[in-house]
C-alpha cells in the first residue's frame, strides 16, 4: 500500500522554534534561523524513515476563516506571531519548492481542514495517510488508513497513533468522540469556550455515559445538581464549541493524489537556499547526494559587537560553520541525537582528513628535550590523561603539549607512584614557569589533578572554555561549541579503543600509550587552535579586559577551594534526619486526615487527583503534556490560598527534598581519602557570571525557612577552628542606587539606614518609627522584586495581597525612586540598539529578542536587560574579591582555608590565632574590590559551624 505524508506546517513550525526558544540560532546575518533549522531536520527524518510515495504540506491561510467569522474571539488570545517565525514561513516555502513538495492553502480554512479533507478522501483510495502533527485534534480524524505521527522531539520518540491509540489516550469508544470531548473542556490554546468548570476528566465521564454532546444535551435531565445546571446553562455555548473544534473533510480542494507524488529534489535550488541559511552540514549531504558541489557561501554582513564569532577547528583556513553554538544542547552540554546525526559525517571527514603529527614521548632524554623546547616558547596548551573524572583522586596516564597547530606531544605517565612523580618532576619547569601562556579546556581539572603530584600551574593562563563563555554567556558552556563537536568525534575514537560504557570497557591505563597518542595527543592540539579563534574575538568584542582580570585570576581560588573541600558533621546530619523525617511524617498524617482518605503524598497523579477532582481547588485545572495534571512547585505555590491542605503539601516536598537532596545525600559525597565534600564549583554556567555549583549544590540549600537552614549546621570548619561567614550587605540594591543615580535611594545608603524600613517609610509616608513589620516586608520583597522587573500581578501572589494594592505599591515605589525607573526604562532602550546588556565591567549578555513583536518572548529579555547589569555587576565584584582575598592570605602566610563561595557570601575555616587578621583582611579586600557612589558593606559572622555563623 502506498503512504501519503501530510504536514502541519505551523504546528512543526512553532514545535521547531520554541524547541530553540533558550538557545536560538542565528546565521552571520543575525537571522533568527531555528524554526527552518528544526523544520528541515523533522522534514528529513521523515522522508528517510517512512519513504512516503506522497507529500502536501499545509499552511494556514492569511486572513481570518469562517471559524473566526463564526465566533470573532477565535484564536483572539494569542501573541502576534514572532519575528522567527515570520522570517522562516517564506523559507520553509522556497525549500518545500525545491523539494518538489506541495505547499497547500486554502483562503477561509484552516490547515486542519485542509490535511483532514485531503486525509479522507485519498483513504478510499488504497493509501495509507499519515497527518504528522503534534495536535490533539486530529485524532477525531483517525480511522481505518487514516493515522496520525508526532514527528521526534529531543528525547522523545516519534508515536505512531492509529484509531485504538487515539481511544485508549482519550479514555472514549471512537475517534469522533474527540470532538466531543473538545467542545465540553474548550480549547485554551484557540481560545475555545467549552463549558465553565468542566475539564477533561468530567468530560471524559460525560462521553462515556451519553456517546456524545448531541445526546447528552437532549437528555440533561439525568445529570444533577452543580453540573446540570452548568450544561443547562452553556448549552449554545458547547454547540459552538463543538462546530469550533470539528476539522472539516468537506473543503473544496482541487488536487489530485498523482499531484502530490514524490518528485527529485532540485539541488541546485536547494543547495543555494541551505548556502544563504549557512546549513553548511546539511548542504554538504545534499551536495553527496546530488554529485554537485556547492556554491560559495554568500559573503556575510560584517560582525557586529552584538554577534558571536565563527570557526572550523578542522579546516586549515577559518571557514563559517553552521553549526554555530547556538544549536540547541541536551541537558550534559552535548548535541542532541538528531542534530549530531545531521552534523557528523561532515564533521568527522573535515577532522579525519586535517594534516597532523603527534609524537609520542617515553623516553627520560625525551622528555627532557621536550621540555627545553617548550620552555623558549611563549604559549604552550596542557592537558592531562587521567584515570577518573574526579579531579580530587586523578592519577596521571599522560600529558600533552601542543606548541603548533597540528603538531602535538604526548608524555606517557607509568602507573606506578614513584616512577609517575619521576616524570611529572622532569617536567615541571614547563608548569611552574612564570612568563610562557598556559592555555587549556577547562584547565582547572589539569591544575586540580597536577596538584595531586604537587605541581602549581603558574604564570599567566587561558581557558578555552571561559574564553567562550565570556564571548558567549547565553550559551551551554559545560564546554564550548567547537571544543563540543572535537569531544563528540574523540568520543568514536576512545570507544575503538577502550570500548564503549558498560560493555567490558577498559581502562585508560590498560591501554599502550602508542594506541592513546592519537586521541591524547589532539586534546592540546584542538585547545591551541581554540586559543589562536578565541582570543582575537576576545579583542574584538572588547572583552580581554574581563577575562584577563576578572576571569582567569579566578581559575586557582577555584582550585584552592575545591581542594579545601569541606569538613561535614555526619552525626548531625543523622540527627536533622530524623527530625524532618519525624515532621513529613507527622505532616502527612494530618494531609491525609484533612482530605479524609489515605493516598501517596509524594505523588504528584495522586496529589493530582485529590486536589482537582475530589477537592476542586479550581475549575479548570492546568495539565502537563503528557495529559496529568500539573502539581508543580509554582502551580501550587500560585493555588496555595485556595485550600489548607496545599500549603501542606508543599511543606512536605520541602522536607523530603531536603531529606533527599542534603541530609541523606551529602554523607555520600564525603570522600574516603580526604574526610571532605569537595564541590565543584562552575565557572561558566550562568549567563550573567554567577558562579555555580554541583555535588553538591550549594546555591540551593535553603536560607529562609528554620528547617533548611538547620541543614548549614551539618557544615563545620577543620578541628580546633572557628567557621567564618563574610557576607555583602544588600549588595544588588547598592548596584542599583550606584548605577540609577537615584537620588533617595543613595542617600538611604550613605547613611547607612535600613534600605527597607526607609523604602516602607517612604513608600508608605510615614515616620521610620511608625513602619510597621508587615509594612517593611513589603517593602522589602518590592525592593528586590521590581528590580527584576517583577508586575502587579507576581507582586501580589508574592505578597498575597489584590493587584490593585501591588500595583499601588509599585506606582508608589517609583514615585519614591524615579531614577530607578529611568535607569529600567534606559537598560532596555540600550539592550534593543546594541542587542546585549552589559555589566559595570563590560561582561555582555546576547539578547536577540529583546525587539521581538511576541510581547511574552520580548517581556523575557527586557526583564534580563534589567536585572543581567545589576547580578552580573555583582558576581564580577564577588570574583574580584575572592581573588583578592586568597592573594592577600598567601602574602601574609596564613594558614586559614577559603572553603565555599554561596552567592554573595565567603566561608572560611580559621585557626583562632588568625581570627583578628582574617577578619580584618577579608573585610578590606570584600569592601575594596569596586569603588561605588555609595560603600560595599560586609557583615562578618562567627560559630563553630555555617549556620551559627550566618
Amino acid at each position: 500500500m502506498e503512504k501519503l505524508l501530510l504536514l502541519d506546517a505551523y504546528a512543526l513550525i512553532y514545535r521547531a522554534y520554541y524547541a530553540f526558544i533558550s538557545a536560538p540560532r542565528y546565521n552571520s546575518k543575525q537571522e533568527n534561523t531555528s524554526a527552518v533549522f528544526g523544520f528541515l531536520n523533522t522534514l528529513e527524518e521523515l522522508l528517510s524513515k517512512e519513504n512516503p510515495d506522497f507529500v502536501a504540506v499545509a499552511f494556514d491561510p492569511k486572513g481570518g476563516t469562517f471559524r473566526h467569522r463564526m465566533y470573532p474571539e477565535y484564536k483572539a488570545q494569542r501573541e502576534e506571531t514572532p519575528e522567527g517565525i515570520r522570517y522562516a514561513v517564506p523559507k520553509i516555502k522556497e525549500l518545500l519548492a525545491a523539494y518538489d513538495i506541495r505547499v497547500i492553502e486554502e483562503p477561509g480554512f484552516e490547515a486542519d481542514d485542509v490535511i483532514g479533507t485531503l486525509a479522507w478522501r485519498f483513504a478510499s483510495q488504497d493509501v495509507m495517510v499519515y497527518m504528522v502533527t503534534p495536535d490533539k485534534d486530529y485524532g477525531q480524524l483517525v480511522k481505518p488508513n487514516v493515522r496520525m505521527l508526532r514527528p521526534s522531539n529531543g528525547r522523545k520518540p516519534q508515536e505512531l497513533l492509529d484509531e485504538q491509540a487515539v481511544c485508549d489516550k482519550h479514555g472514549i469508544q471512537r475517534t469522533g468522540q474527540v470532538i466531543d470531548l473538545l467542545g465540553l473542556m474548550g480549547d485554551a490554546s484557540d481560545n475555545v469556550p467549552g463549558c465553565p468548570g468542566v475539564g477533561e476528566k468530567t468530560a471524559v465521564k460525560l462521553i462515556q455515559e451519553f456517546g456524545s454532546i448531541d445526546e447528552l444535551l437532549a437528555n440533561t435531565e439525568r445529570l444533577k445538581g452543580a453540573l446540570k445546571k452548568k450544561i443547562e446553562d452553556n448549552t449554545e455555548q458547547i454547540r459552538l464549541s463543538k462546530t469550533l473544534v470539528t476539522i472539516r473533510t468537506d473543503v473544496p480542494i482541487n488536487t489530485s493524489l498523482e499531484e502530490l507524488r514524490r518528485k527529485g529534489k532540485d539541488y541546485p535550488t536547494l543547495l543555494r537556499l541551505l548556502g544563504e541559511l549557512e546549513f553548511k552540514s546539511l548542504a554538504q549531504r545534499m551536495a553527496q547526494e546530488s554529485g554537485i558541489t556547492p556554491p560559495s557561501p554568500t559573503p556575510s554582513a560584517p560582525k557586529t559587537k552584538s554577534q558571536g564569532f565563527t570557526g572550523n577547528l578542522f579546516a586549515t583556513e577559518e571557514k563559517n560553520d553552521e553549526n554555530n553554538s547556538s544549536a540547541k544542547r541536551s541537558e550534559n552540554g552535548l548535541f542532541p541525537p538528531e542534530v549530531w546525526e545531521a552534523t557528523k559525517e561532515s564533521i568527522l571527514s573535515e577532522a579525519k582528513t586535517v594534516p597532523h603529527e603527534y609524537h609520542l614521548i617515553e623516553d627520560e632524554d625525551d622528555i627532557k628535550e621536550l621540555c627545553a623546547k617548550i620552555l623558549y616558547e611563549k604559549i604552550v596548551a596542557i592537558d592531562t590523561e587521567t584515570t577518573s573524572l574526579e579531579a580530587i583522586d586523578a592519577e596521571l596516564v599522560g600529558m600533552s603539549f601542543a606548541i603548533t597547530p597540528h603538531e602535538a606531544y604526548y608524555v606517557a605517565v607509568p602507573a606506578k607512584r614513584e616512577a609517575a612523580q619521576r616524570v611529572v618532576e622532569l617536567l615541571r619547569p614547563v608548569f611552574e614557569n612564570d612568563t610562557s601562556l598556559k592555555v587549556g579546556q577547562n584547565i582547572k581539572y589539569d591544575m586540580m589533578v597536577l596538584a595531586n603530584y604537587g605541581i602549581e600551574v603558574r604564570g599567566p593562563l587561558f581557558d578555552t572554555m571561559l574564553a567562550h563563555y565570556v564571548l558567549e554567556p547565553r550559551q551551554v558552556h559545560n564546554m564550548d561549541y567547537l571544543a563540543e563537536v572535537y569531544l563528540k568525534y574523540r568520543t568514536i575514537h576512545i570507544e575503538e579503543l577502550i570500548g564503549p560504557k558498560g560493555k567490558g570497557q577498559k581502562s585508560m591505563r590498560d591501554l599502550p600509550p602508542i594506541d592513546i597518542k592519537e586521541y591524547a595527543a589532539e586534546d592540546a592540539d584542538i585547545t591551541l587552535q581554540l586559543y589562536h579563534v578565541l582570543n582575537p574575538a576576545l579583542e574584538e568584542r572588547g572583552l580581554s579586559h574581563l577575562f584577563t582580570k576578572i576571569e582567569m585570576p579566578l581559575v586557582p581560588v577555584l582550585v584552592e577551594m575545591e581542594r579545601n573541600g569541606m569538613r561535614i558533621d555526619t552525626q548531625a546530619l543523622e540527627q536533622i534526619s530524623e527530625e524532618l523525617t519525624g515532621k513529613m511524617n507527622a505532616i502527612e498524617q494530618e494531609i491525609q486526615q484533612v482530605v479524609g482518605e489515605s493516598f501517596n503524598v509524594g505523588s504528584p497523579k495522586q496529589v493530582g487527583a485529590i486536589l482537582f477532582d475530589k477537592l476542586r481547588v479550581v475549575d479548570k485545572p492546568r495539565k502537563t503534556k503528557t495529559g496529568m495534571y500539573d502539581t508543580s512547585e509554582q502551580v501550587l505555590q500560585n493555588l496555595r490560598s485556595k485550600h489548607p491542605v496545599i500549603g501542606m503539601i508543599l511543606d512536605h516536598r520541602g522536607y523530603k527534598k531536603l531529606l533527599s537532596t542534603y541530609t541523606q545525600n551529602l554523607p555520600l559525597l564525603i570522600n574516603p581519602r580526604t574526610k571532605h565534600i569537595h564541590t565543584t564549583f562552575n565557572q561558566a554556567i550562568t549567563a550573567t557570571g554567577r558562579l555555580s555549583s554541583s555535588n553538591p549544590n550549594l546555591q540551593n540549600i535553603p536560607i529562609r525557612d528554620d528547617n533548611g537552614k538547620e541543614v548549614r549546621r551539618a557544615f563545620i570548619p577543620e578541628e580546633g577552628c572557628l567557621f567564618l561567614s563574610a557576607d555583602y550587605s544588600q549588595i544588588e540594591l547598592r548596584i542599583m542606587a550606584h548605577l540609577s543615580q537615584d537620588a533617595n535611594l543613595l542617600e538611604a545608603f550613605r547613611e547607612g539606614q535600613d534600605i527597607h524600613l526607609a523604602t516602607a517609610a517612604k513608600v508608605f509616608k510615614k515616620p521610620l518609627q511608625e513602619v510597621t513589620k508587615d509594612e517593611r516586608r513589603k517593602a522589602k520583597t518590592a525592593n528586590f522584586g521590581i528590580i527584576y522587573g517583577i508586575s502587579a500581578f507576581g507582586l501580589a501572589e508574592r505578597l498575597e495581597v489584590s493587584r490593585t494594592e501591588a500595583k499601588d505599591l509599585i506606582d508608589g515605589y517609583f514615585a519614591t525612586y524615579p531614577q530607578v525607573k529611568a535607569y529600567m526604562n534606559e537598560s532596555i532602550a540600550f539592550a534593543r540598539e546594541h542587542g546585549h546588556a552589559r555589566t559595570l565591567f563590560g561582561r555582555q549578555c546576547t539578547l536577540p529578542d529583546i525587539n521581538s513583536r511576541n510581547a511574552v518572548v520580548r517581556g523575557y529579555a527586557e526583564r534580563n536587560a534589567i536585572n543581567t547589569p545589576i547580578q552580573g555587576t555583582a558576581a564580577d565584584i564577588m570574583k574580584l574579591a575572592m581573588t583578592a582575598v586568597l592573594q592577600r592570605m598567601k602574602a601574609e602566610g596564613l594558614r586559614s582555608k577559603l572553603i565555599m563561595q554561596v552567592h554573595d557570601e565567603l566561608n572560611f575555616s580559621v585557626l583562632p590565632e588568625e581570627r583578628e587578621l582574617l577578619e580584618r583582611l577579608v573585610v578590606q579586600c570584600m569592601e575594596g574590590a569596586c569603588q561605588l557612589d555609595i560603600p560595599l558593606i560586609v557583615e562578618c559572622g562567627w560559630g563553630n559551624n555555617w549556620l551559627e555563623a550566618h
